[in-house]
């Protein structure tokens, strides 16, 4: 690994760091209540983490339960962790939605709830609507997942075809105090995207979900086409009254993460340009996109001068039709590394915060001018790797992924590239 790739790592870590709950959950948590209960509720894959940071903060033992991922827990005195599958739900996940829905009925105004929510909620937190069977919710989670559809069309699915998310889970809680903290890793930090809403209003329509099946073409059960046409799946809406108590905060964003990483940059001597933190779009098409970008950097010095670093976040997605694993980042960087043919002086490096890029448990990988030729040297055929969706293996064989095991945080894709 040279220098730059070493520098790009150091910017990944940076972006990594900023978002650990030990960081950034402190000053948003509420002050000890003087009467009540304190009960800790959670879904994600950083939950576990910050329930545990939550214990450390409060002088009195706490009690609740949280759901993160296989792999990503670690131990809490006395908030219970359970672990689920993520990214298709399980009946782990869906056993845990509703004993937290359990726990949380009949508190009273003197109770608070502490809601811990970040990215992976919305499977790990699955409990489905009454008709609507966990095997499914799982098929079509399968199907969204595999149909290119964006996070916020998927959430909107999900929230529909659920007992808990939605602002249902928060509408339980009622008349309890609610404080919900937020790790975003959706474009945008909408609340109602993050996990899928469980405590917050919910503004899409069961119209919205039935619009976007019939667009995709994913085929459901008619119990659950004539509830989406009826509205009788509908999701609690913002100015419910039973959310009125509660207070919803953002802790981590994809925005302080690439502020932390431009701040690593700066430090080694780079210009850093932060193009966006909430970039969507098929990854082989944003790909294209970058390589314009960089191709007009590095011979022309437009829009920016080289050297300089282009930093950006966001959730783009992958259309599956091979029989790889799908993981959007290295499916960006296989298809930035072939727009791209080679040009000198560019590396570029694209992982997902959490650890976890697809199926996979890979962060990400990345590339430099000589990635292609390598890789034929070692008689891969690039291209037809990207047609399969097979970029894990791609990098994998030429042993530049990212590995970072589970990070217990998650604030969406970071993509990095360094024109010298």
């Amino acid at each position: 690994m040279d220098r730059v790739d070493q520098v790009m790592g150091m910017m990944f870590e940076a972006a990594v760091g900023a978002a650990q709950p030990a960081t950034c959950l402190p000053p948003f948590l509420p002050p000890e209540p003087a009467a009540g209960r304190l009960l800790v509720i959670g879904a994600g894959k950083a939950s576990a983490e910050m329930a545990r940071v939550a214990e450390a903060h409060y002088r009195r033992p706490l009690e609740g339960l949280v759901v993160t991922r296989y792999g990503h827990a670690v131990a809490c005195a006395g908030v219970e962790v359970v672990e689920a599958a993520h990214p298709v739900p399980d009946a782990a996940g869906e056993a845990a939605a509703a004993r937290m829905l359990q726990m949380v009925r009949g508190l009273g105004p003197q109770d608070t709830v502490l809601c811990l929510i970040s990215g992976g909620g919305s499977a790990l937190l699955a409990l489905p609507a009454a008709g609507v069977s966990l095997e499914e919710k799982q098929a079509i989670n399968r199907a969204l997942l595999r149909s290119g559809a964006t996070i916020s069309e998927i959430n909107c699915v999900r929230r529909h075809l659920s007992a808990i998310k939605g602002g249902r889970l928060g509408a339980a809680c009622a008349p309890a105090r609610l404080v919900t903290l937020l790790m975003s890793d959706v474009p945008g930090d909408a609340p109602a995207d993050i996990a899928s809403g469980p405590t917050v209003g919910d503004a899409s329509t069961c119209a919205d979900a039935l619009a976007l099946l019939e667009r995709t073409g994913i085929a459901v059960s008619e119990t659950i086409r004539s509830g989406l046409r009826a509205g009788r799946f509908e999701s609690v809406k913002p100015g419910d009254p039973r959310l009125a108590a509660g207070e919803v905060h953002l802790v981590a964003t994809p925005q302080a993460a690439l502020e932390a990483a431009a701040a690593a940059a700066r430090a080694q001597g780079y210009a850093v340009h932060i193009l966006g933190d909430a970039i969507e779009g098929e990854a082989r098409e944003v790909a294209r996109v970058m390589a314009g970008i960089t191709q007009q950097i590095r011979r022309r010095a437009q829009p920016f001068a080289p050297p300089c670093v282009l930093l950006s976040g966001g959730e783009t997605t992958v259309r599956v039709s091979g029989s790889g694993i799908g993981g959007r980042n290295v499916e960006f960087l296989l298809a930035l590394a072939l727009a791209l043919d080679g040009l000198a002086g560019v590396h570029a490096l694209a992982a997902d915060t959490d650890g976890v890029d697809g199926a996979a448990e890979v962060a990400g990988a990345w590339i430099g001018p000589e990635t292609l030729a390598r890789a034929r040297a070692l008689g891969l055929d690039p291209r037809a790797m990207l047609e399969a969706n097979d970029a894990h293996s791609f990098f994998a064989a030429l042993g530049t992924q990212v590995r970072t095991g589970p990070t217990r945080t998650n604030v969406n894709d970071f993509r990095v590239i360094v024109i010298t």
